[in-house]
C-alpha cells in the first residue's frame, strides 16, 4: 500500500477513535446531567435501616410531648378533688375550688401557650430547635414544683401558668425539627409521633391520678421532662438551620448522622448526605440572593412575608381547622374528663373510664402513624369529621334519654364516646398539628408554626374555659354533645372545600400551591411548579455538567 493511502486508512481509524472516544464522553455527560437532575428521593434506600436514623431522632424530639400530655390532662384529674375535698391527709383539708377556679386551673394551661409559642419561634429561629427544648425544662419544672407544694389555688393557677409555657417551648420546635429532617414520603408518619406520645402522657396522667395523691403525680410530672431532654443530647440539630446559620460543617456531620445507613447513590461520587447537603447550600444561596434583592430578613421582613400569599393563605386555613378541632370537644372531653363521664349519666367508674380512653387515644395515635403514611390527609380529616358527629351526637341523645329516666343503657355514652375518641384520631385531632409543620417556608416557619399553635390554643382556652357557660346554655351534657357533633360535621364540609392535599407533598410544592390558589375544589396547577426540559443525546455533549446540576430541583426540603 502507498503511503499516502495508508497515511488516508491510519487517519481514518484515529478519526473513528476520536469520534467514538468523543460519544462516549457526550453518553457519560448525559448520564451524569440525567442522575443530577434526579430527585434527591430517587437515591432514599427502601429499607427500615436506611430510615431508622430519622425515626430515632424524631422520636427523640417528640418525646417530650409526654410531659406536655401530663400537663394537659392533669386537670382532669386534679379537680374532682378540689371540688369535692377528696384528700388522703389533712395538709389538703382546706384546698378546694369552686366551678369557676375550676374552670381557670383547666383552661389556664392553654393561656399561657400564645405568648411561649410566640416567643418560642424567635427563639428557635435563633438559637436552634433542640436548644429550644432544652430551654423548656426551666419553666417547666418550676410549674410542676408549684403545683405539688401549692398551699391554695393561686399556687396551682401559677404552676398551671409555667406549665403551659414551657409545654409551648418544648413541642413546638419538636414538630418543626421532625419536618425538616425527615424525608417527604415519612414527614407525616413521622410527626404523628407528637400526638402519639401527648396520648401516652394523657395515659400516665389518668393511670397514676387513678391510685396516686395529686401531689405525688405532679413531682412525679418532671422526671419525664428531664429523660426527654437528657436524650436530645444524643441526636444532631437540624440541618436546615444549621445552614441557615452559615454553620455548614455542622450541617454536614449531622447529614451524615441523618443518613448514615443510606447506600452510595447510583451513578454518583458523593454520598447521600453530600447530596442532601449541596442541594441545601444551593437552595439557601438561592434564597439569600432573593433576600439581598429585598432587603435583610429580619422582623421586619418576617412581618411583611407573613401576608404573602403563601405564609397568609395557609394560616387561614389552619386557623379555620383549629376552630373546628377545638369547639367540637377534642380536648374539652379531655380536660373535664373525670366530670364529663359523670355527668353523661354513665355508671362506669369516671376514672378507669377516663383511663380506658386516654388508652384509646394512645392507641389510634399509633394506628395514626400508620395512616398519616398510607392515606391522603383530607379524607382522613373529613371523615373523621363525620364519625365524630354521629357518635357524640348519639352520645347525647343517650345521655338525654338516660338524664329523662326513659333508658337504663348507661353503658352507651361510654361506648359512643370511645367511638368519638377512635373517629378524631383518625384525623381531626393530629392532622392539623401534622399539616401545620408542612406548610410553611423555612424563612419563617419558626414564627408562622408558633402563630398557627398561638391561635389553635386561643380557641382551646375558649372551648374549655367556657365548657360550664355552655352547660348551662345547652340545658346540660346533652346539649353540649349536640353541639360539638354540629361543629364536627360543619368541619368536614370546611376541609372539603378549603383544606389542600399535602400528602407525599414536598414543602417547596405546597408553597407553590399557595401562589394561586386558595379554594381547593377547582384548583388550577401551581403556577410555579418546575418541570424538566426533555434534553435530547445529540445535543447532550454542548450541556455543562453544572448547569446540569442546576436541574435538581426536586430534592427533599
Amino acid at each position: 500500500m502507498d503511503p499516502i493511502g495508508a497515511s488516508c486508512i491510519s487517519f481514518h481509524f484515529q478519526e473513528n477513535e476520536e469520534a467514538i472516544l468523543k460519544e462516549q464522553q457526550q453518553d457519560e455527560k448525559f448520564n451524569q446531567i440525567i442522575a443530577s437532575c434526579r430527585s434527591l428521593s430517587y437515591y432514599d434506600g427502601k429499607t427500615f435501616k436506611t430510615y431508622l436514623p430519622q425515626v430515632i431522632a424524631a422520636f427523640v424530639a417528640a418525646l417530650y410531648h409526654v410531659a406536655g400530655g401530663i400537663s394537659a390532662s392533669y386537670s382532669g384529674i386534679l379537680m374532682p378533688f378540689l371540688q369535692r375535698n377528696i384528700t388522703n391527709d389533712t395538709f389538703d383539708s382546706d384546698l378546694t375550688a369552686t366551678t369557676a377556679e375550676c374552670s381557670w386551673i383547666a383552661s389556664v394551661v392553654v393561656l399561657i401557650v400564645p405568648a411561649g409559642a410566640i416567643s418560642g419561634g424567635f427563639i428557635m429561629d435563633s438559637i436552634g430547635r433542640l436548644n429550644t427544648i432544652k430551654l423548656a425544662t426551666v419553666p417547666t419544672i418550676l410549674g410542676w414544683c408549684l403545683i405539688a407544694a401549692a398551699t391554695n389555688v393561686n399556687m396551682i393557677i401559677a404552676g398551671r401558668l409555667f406549665c403551659g409555657f414551657g409545654s409551648a417551648w418544648g413541642t413546638i420546635p419538636a414538630t418543626v425539627y421532625i419536618s425538616e429532617i425527615s424525608r417527604a414520603d415519612l414527614r407525616g408518619a413521622l410527626v404523628s409521633f407528637t400526638p402519639t406520645l401527648a396520648s401516652l402522657g394523657m395515659l400516665i396522667c389518668f393511670a397514676k391520678g387513678s391510685f396516686l395523691h395529686w401531689r405525688t403525680v405532679a413531682w412525679m410530672a418532671n422526671l419525664y421532662v428531664v429523660v426527654s431532654v437528657v436524650l436530645l443530647f444524643l441526636i444532631p440539630e437540624s440541618p436546615a438551620w444549621l445552614i441557615s446559620k452559615g454553620r455548614d460543617e455542622e450541617a454536614a456531620a449531622s447529614l451524615r448522622w441523618i443518613h448514615k445507613y443510606q447506600p452510595q447513590p447510583q451513578n454518583r461520587n458523593e454520598s447521600m448526605a453530600e447530596l442532601q447537603l449541596d442541594f441545601m447550600q444551593r437552595e439557601h444561596r438561592k434564597k439569600l440572593a432573593e433576600q439581598a434583592k429585598k432587603g435583610k430578613f429580619g422582623a421586619k421582613a418576617k412581618f411583611n412575608m407573613f401576608f404573602t400569599p403563601i405564609v397568609l393563605k395557609p394560616f387561614l386555613i389552619i386557623s379555620g381547622l383549629f376552630f373546628f378541632q377545638q369547639f367540637s370537644g377534642i380536648y374539652s372531653t379531655l380536660f373535664y374528663s373525670v366530670s364529663f363521664f359523670e355527668a353523661v349519666g354513665t355508671s362506669v367508674n369516671p376514672f378507669l373510664a377516663s383511663v380506658f380512653l386516654a388508652l384509646v387515644r394512645m392507641l389510634g395515635s399509633c394506628a395514626n402513624t400508620y395512616m398519616l403514611r398510607r392515606f391522603s390527609r383530607r379524607p382522613l380529616v373529613i371523615t373523621s369529621g363525620i364519625g365524630m358527629a354521629i357518635s357524640i351526637g348519639l352520645s347525647g341523645l343517650f345521655t338525654y334519654w338516660i338524664k329523662a329516666g326513659t333508658s337504663d343503657q348507661t353503658w352507651v355514652p361510654v361506648a359512643l364516646l370511645v367511638m368519638y375518641v377512635v373517629t378524631c384520631m383518625i384525623g381531626l385531632l393530629p392532622l392539623p398539628w401534622t399539616i401545620t409543620a408542612e406548610l410553611f417556608p423555612i424563612e419563617i416557619r419558626g414564627v408562622a408554626n408558633s402563630l398557627s399553635f398561638s391561635m389553635a390554643n386561643v380557641f382551646m382556652f375558649g372551648a374549655i374555659q367556657s365548657f360550664w357557660t355552655m352547660d348551662r346554655l345547652f340545658g346540660g351534657m346533652a346539649g353540649i354533645q349536640w353541639f360539638y357533633a354540629a361543629v364536627a360535621f360543619i368541619s368536614s364540609i370546611y376541609s372539603f372545600i378549603f383544606l389542600p392535599e399535602t400528602h407525599r407533598k414536598k414543602l417547596t410544592e405546597i408553597s407553590e400551591y399557595f401562589l394561586t390558589n386558595t379554594i381547593y375544589l377547582g384548583s388550577t396547577k401551581s403556577a410555579g411548579k418546575l418541570q424538566h426540559n426533555r434534553v435530547s443525546k445529540e445535543h447532550s455533549a454542548e450541556l455543562n455538567i453544572e448547569q446540569g446540576e442546576t436541574l435538581l430541583v426536586n430534592g427533599k426540603d
